[in-house]
């Protein structure tokens, strides 16, 4: 049986009345990400569709949360406008900011958690609450919005957003740089993204080669594109600029798909140790910090190998069958302190665990 409640009242009286653990969906994109959640009633938000506000002079959009992410890029597009932290394709808005999902425009315009303006929804307690505001500069309290982004539904049901929007640039040109090697690539990459020509993307992709992306004004962009050309000399004007396929991870077709979070200068390193363990294909973004693993059927020691090789930062099995997500720790073990303050929040606002039960950690 699926519940779909069709008022934030209805959503508040069956949380608040449940006994049993509801497991969240909109449409059904993101359910492959984080631990499977058994046993549990599947917990539609599909009623919660549609623009509530769109002001394209103050830059503001405000959307249910089953709003699908297609409906709203069409939306801003028609006032050459869109979603800045460029949010994988497919699903909906709230599935995005549950996920917290951010593409390869990251690095310059931020997470997808830096556009949250204000949050309306019902926490684990059945309580109907709405945090943050409709302006940008808002620092009444804590900030909760920022909280739900990356917390995959297991803190409240979200049945509304709101993001601030940007106009898309007049211009935009991609470069493709032949570096072969991930040492040589992230060298390009911090190179570009240190200089003052303001790139707004930088990834490699090992069949081609070093990707930088620039925006903006058209004589702006004309400008830095020939000054990143002087820097790179034998750089060319991509025919085919990969982002779109970047953002979705479409390169890696491994029936496993791991994200590995680290500084930039150290993914050549983890790289070149990690491939002494396995065969694995692999993409760079976020010009080196964001490095995308794909193999086969992982195991116990590919999980090891990944995660011992990290110098720093942390790795999350992002794709695999559901066996393999409920044995492995999906997300980075977490320092005890960290931990415990995980088991806090999650009490604070969950406290009988009946939302995405251990979707992120066992037991929490």
């Amino acid at each position: 049986m699926v519940f779909t409640p069709k008022s934030p009242e209805e959503l508040a009286d069956a949380i608040s009345g449940a006994n049993a653990p509801f497991t969240i969906t909109g449409s059904g994109s993101k359910d492959g990400l984080g631990r499977p959640v058994n046993d549990a009633t599947p917990l539609s938000m599909a009623a919660f569709a549609g623009v509530m506000l769109y002001d394209p002079a103050e830059l503001i959009l405000e959307a249910g949360a089953a709003t699908p992410l297609a409906d709203i890029e069409t939306l801003l597009a028609a006032k050459n406008q869109q979603l800045a932290f460029e949010p994988p394709s497919g699903g909906t808005i709230g599935g995005a900011v549950a996920c917290n999902l951010s593409g390869p425009r990251r690095i310059k315009a931020g997470a997808l958690r830096d556009h949250i303006l204000m949050v309306s929804g019902v926490s684990g307690r059945g309580e109907i609450f709405k945090a943050g505001a409709r302006v940008v500069k808002n620092v009444t309290g804590y900030d909760l919005p920022k909280l739900m982004a990356g917390s995959y539904g297991t803190l409240a049901a979200l049945t509304s957003v709101t993001l601030k929007v940007l106009p898309k640039p007049e211009v935009e040109t991609t470069l493709l740089i032949a570096d072969r090697s991930p040492e040589d690539a992230v060298c390009t990459m911090s190179a570009a993204l240190q200089s003052s020509l303001e790139v707004s993307s930088a990834a490699h992709v090992p069949k081609s080669g070093t990707y930088l992306r620039v925006e903006g004004i058209a004589a702006s962009v004309a400008f830095r594109v020939e000054r990143l050309r002087e820097l790179f000399p034998g750089a060319a004007i991509a025919a085919r600029p990969p982002w779109a396929s970047i953002r979705d991870v479409k390169g890696l077709q491994g029936d496993v798909i791991w994200r590995v979070s680290l500084p930039p200068t150290e993914a050549p390193l983890f790289l070149q140790t990690l491939q002494k363990r396995f065969e694995f294909d692999n993409l760079l973004d976020w010009g080196g910090g964001l490095v995308w693993i794909s193999c086969a059927l992982t195991n116990d020691a590919h999980a090891t190998a990944i995660r011992n090789s990290l110098p720093s930062g942390h790795a999350t099995l992002f794709k695999g069958p559901a066996e393999l997500r409920e044995k492995l720790e999906v997300f980075q073990p977490q320092p005890p302190a960290l931990a415990e303050i995980t088991r806090r929040v999650k009490a604070a606002y969950d406290p009988k665990g009946l939302l995405n039960p251990g979707r992120m950690y066992r037991d929490v």
